[in-house]
């Protein structure tokens, strides 16, 4: 879900300044900080590196990643998930990264906004001790580095970048509802909005498939932003190919079906299926797809590049290619259109490997 809750504020936001009528740079410039500030809540991972027994750690336990989530159980999803939290934080990145001058004005916004952060801290210290000064300390640092950057890279105002740092800290947590132990959304109050985890199935292996569906939902949801803004057809990127991931439907019944405590086979396999699929489809008839677009005219002597060509019935010549780019440019598709290409691989791979195991596992 890392990434998950980054391309989701990215997506809204990029589709909301299209939406306004905004030009494509600066939608996909709102769309990036958006992001940037959406996944600033998971630095409390940071906390791991100094919970984490090594003790426990082996071949055998490497492979089960409760070792390393109940580490940073203490404070994971609670101090930087925090609705208030969010609230707080973002008004006050974007009052740091309101001025770029040195007048007192704004160094007196600044000072303000500075406090506001160190209060978040010292609450922090107050009801979580340490390791939670340590962990919001960390997420106020990210944040000011992601304000401070949309501030002198791109020309978004100070008030565009609080309603955005706000919008993105608060779309985070939703995230993780299907994923594990829910966020503490209303810290530091002691109320516990979800007691436990949102079941999507009572099979453990269907859970974790809605909750990978729900996570490439997202990753569909970015790329049609990005497409729009682009102005690019979704109909033309779309390709026939992706359906070869539908072989995926055989892992279903030969890997050992995955849950949320073991689900690295699944998701490193499925990814990979589709990672093929659109580097195929990036470079196809991979025997010569390269040589079909080089000429070979014969070199001379003082030539650095040569390339040998033998025949059976002539003797050996040397060449050096050179690229006839306007006609590898039409040959081969862009990144983009080979991204899509993966990601409709992986849909298809997981509704193979869904029906599969429905209908022929549980």
């Amino acid at each position: 879900m890392f990434v998950g809750h980054a391309l989701l504020a990215f997506a809204l936001a990029v589709l909301i300044a299209d939406w306004r009528g905004w030009p494509a740079r600066r939608a996909l410039a709102l769309g990036f900080v958006a992001g940037g500030f959406a996944a600033i809540p998971d630095v409390d991972m940071i906390y791991t590196a100094v919970a984490l027994d090594l003790s426990r750690l082996s071949v055998e336990t490497l492979t089960r990643p409760s070792v390393f989530w109940d580490a940073s159980r203490g404070v994971h999803r609670s101090i930087t998930h925090s609705l208030p939290i969010a609230l707080a934080a973002g008004p006050a990145f974007g009052a740091w990264a309101a001025g770029t001058s040195t007048s007192r004005r704004w160094l007196a916004v600044r000072g303000i906004a500075g406090a506001f952060l160190s209060a978040l801290v010292w609450v922090a210290w107050t009801y979580s001790g340490p390791a939670g000064a340590v962990v919001v300390g960390t997420f106020v640092a990210a944040g000011l580095i992601v304000a401070r950057l949309a501030r002198t890279r791109t020309d978004l105002s100070g008030s565009t970048i609080a309603l955005v740092a706000t919008a993105g800290l608060l779309s985070h947590p939703w995230g993780d509802l299907v994923t594990g132990d829910p966020p503490r959304l209303l810290y530091p109050f002691d109320v516990q909005v979800f007691e436990a985890i949102v079941l999507l199935h009572a099979d453990p292996t269907i859970h974790l498939l809605g909750a990978f569906a729900l996570e490439l939902g997202v990753v569909w949801l970015a790329a049609v932003a990005v497409a729009r803004v682009a102005d690019q057809s979704l109909t033309a990127l779309l390709d026939s190919r992706a359906v070869a991931g539908v072989v995926y439907g055989v892992a279903a019944v030969v890997l050992a079906p995955p849950t949320l405590d073991v689900s690295y086979h699944f998701v490193l396999t499925i990814l990979g299926v589709g990672a093929a699929t659109g580097a195929l489809a990036a470079f196809p008839n991979t025997r010569s797809a390269l040589t079909r677009r080089l000429r070979y005219p014969p070199i001379t002597r003082w030539s650095p590049l040569r390339y040998v060509r033998l025949s059976w019935v002539s003797p050996p010549r040397v060449y050096v290619p050179s690229i006839d780019i306007d006609r590898f440019l039409q040959r081969y598709p862009s990144p983009f259109e080979a991204a899509f290409v993966a990601l409709g691989c992986v849909t298809v791979a997981l509704g193979s490997y869904a029906l599969v195991y429905v209908f022929f596992v549980a």
